[in-house]
């Protein structure tokens, strides 16, 4: 995490459920920020969530922390609310308990990468070529876009400091969860049928979710219970204490799909596929909705002879391995309208973002260190294929490929597992004559 934050700011790692480690870390803080849920921990979430809250309050009032902001749920407080949300409305009382003021704000579904409800949303829509609709899925909420979320939650800090106060946020038209479903289908060209069945409750709905999306089964289970309450927005005081209209929910999927991309685009995989992280297995390795495939080689040559072969890669240089069958790829493109291979490359040597390079086009160059390329051939999904090269010792230099692939729908998905057996022969041979190539031209100079 260190890496993603201002030089400026301290990583601290504490656990709320250990009292000692909140004490010694509230040491000095004047605002906090509380934005901690249990429910993915463990079956009683609920007591961890109001363990957690007590411990940071009481470390707070130790700690003579003026402000606590805290992230919460909506939900009608006079109706019998689900366990989910009664959790998330019970940490806000106990919060205001520490003698700090709280600002709670609360929310109903955040649209953004990594918020649970979207997550859910995004893996039934993009796995279901039909979905079954119970009851709860005309349940009618105020979706937010995790932008204006962040707005919030920064702007605050400008207001000086005073009572508790609970903000409701969200936007101003509320829609169903089936609305939402429907909206992120269209914007990721998807077309589902859907089937109504109003006689399946939340129990069977989540058995059923478990079944699609097992990833979020668990937890999945334990909100589903929480979509027959409405989460809509009926107090506007957010709008006149603040400077920020929320995104409706069109513009608020499309900024989240816009956000995942440049931010997927960023990823260095050398650090986020270390010797540490996922194991890969048939498929290769899931981030979001995209599906990954990346291997190493170390190759005896200095970044700019392993960088070589990947400059002048494609085109009449070709791709270095069953370029054969490259060819046949790009006759089965041109059969159904696609570019195929035929526009090669503007130079044998050089490459420029935004070039063309057979059906590929150069999405990053920096020469000598990364060269990333968007897939133009007819696909049912996005691809990538990115080369990155870095500096082991003086004389050693270490690549890594990785192909990128975002599937639509179910039959995105059944392509890349269908070809990925021969995906394993290509890319890797791919790798393979390129460090050959490397090291004979490091041995010749």
């Amino acid at each position: 995490m260190s890496d993603r934050v201002a030089e400026s700011t301290e990583v601290v790692e504490f656990d709320v459920l250990d009292k000692d480690t909140v004490f010694d870390t509230l040491k000095g803080v004047d605002t906090a920020y509380y934005l901690i849920h249990s429910m993915g921990q463990g079956t009683d979430f609920e007591e961890e969530d109001r363990t957690g809250a007590t411990n940071f309050a009481e470390a707070a009032r130790s700690a003579n922390v003026r402000r606590i902001i805290y992230l919460g749920g909506l939900g009608d407080e006079s109706e019998e609310l689900s366990a989910h949300l009664s959790s998330r409305q019970e940490v806000g009382e106990i919060l205001r308990a520490s003698g700090a003021q709280v600002v709670e704000f609360r929310a109903s579904i955040i649209v953004g990468s990594g918020s649970l409800s979207f997550e859910l949303v995004r893996a039934l829509v993009s796995k279901l070529p039909f979905m079954l609709w119970p009851k709860w899925v005309s349940t009618k909420a105020s979706p937010i876009a995790i932008e204006d979320v962040l707005a919030y939650l920064t702007d605050i800090l400008e207001m000086p400091v005073g009572e508790h106060k609970v903000y409701e946020i969200g936007s101003d038209t509320p829609v169903s969860y089936g609305e939402i479903m429907k909206e992120y289908a269209r914007q990721r060209n998807l077309q589902r049928l859907t089937i109504h069945v109003p006689f399946l409750s939340p129990w069977l709905s989540s058995l059923w979710l478990g079944l699609v999306t097992p990833v979020y089964a668990r937890i999945g289970a334990k909100l589903i219970h929480s979509l027959e309450n409405p989460t809509v927005v009926s107090d506007f005081t957010a709008r006149d204490d603040f400077d920020i209209e929320p995104r409706g929910l069109p513009e608020a999927i499309s900024r989240a799909l816009a956000n995942e991309d440049r931010e997927f685009a960023e990823t260095r995989w050398s650090d986020a596929l270390s010797s540490s992280g996922p194991a890969k297995g048939y498929g290769g390795i899931r981030f979001g909705s995209r599906l990954v495939d990346s291997r190493v080689a170390t190759v005896h040559a200095p970044v700019e002879e392993a960088f070589h072969p990947i400059r002048t890669i494609g085109g009449k240089n070709g791709w270095y391995f069953a370029n054969w069958l490259w060819r046949v790829r790009g006759f089965m493109d041109t059969l159904v309208g696609g570019v195929g291979l035929r526009r090669g490359r503007k130079s044998p040597n050089e490459l420029l973002v935004g070039d063309t390079l057979d059906f590929w086009r150069v999405e990053e160059f920096e020469d000598n260190h990364v060269l990333r390329l968007h897939a133009e051939m007819k696909l049912p999904g996005r691809a990538w294929l990115e080369f990155e090269v870095n500096p082991i010792t003086e004389n050693e230099s270490r690549i890594r490929q990785t192909a990128v692939f975002d599937p639509v729908g179910v039959f995105g998905r059944l392509y890349w597992y269908g070809i990925w057996p021969l995906h394993q022969v290509i890319f890797g041979g791919m790798l393979r004559s390129i460090a050959r190539e490397a090291e004979k031209r490091s041995d010749r100079q």
